[in-house]
């Protein structure tokens, strides 16, 4: 099976201050974080409060495709969940 990502909902996980979101592999779900730093300038680094949860989300939403396009080659390069990407990853 391929790795497809049918919900779009993902959330901000302040323990790990990336943001969390789910892929699917037939009926195995698949865990994914994003490092905060992946999504924001490091210039202007956010730190996770209140304020910048919506930035992160947001900056999710507008890199999706490349998130996803990362958290594919993850996968199917056999690392173990949950995926960490981080700006590397993400082109």
């Amino acid at each position: 099976m391929t790795l497809a990502f049918p919900n779009p909902s993902r959330s901000l996980d302040k323990a790990r201050n990336a943001v969390r979101f789910s892929g699917y592999d037939g009926m195995f779900e698949v865990a994914f974080l994003v490092d905060v730093g992946a999504l924001v300038n490091p210039a202007t680094q956010l730190f996770v409060s209140e304020a910048s949860e919506t930035a992160c989300l947001s900056a999710f939403d507008a890199r999706r495709s490349s998130i996803y396009a990362a958290a594919s080659k993850a996968y199917s390069n056999g690392h173990r969940a949950p995926y960490i990407l981080t700006a590397a990853d993400i082109r």
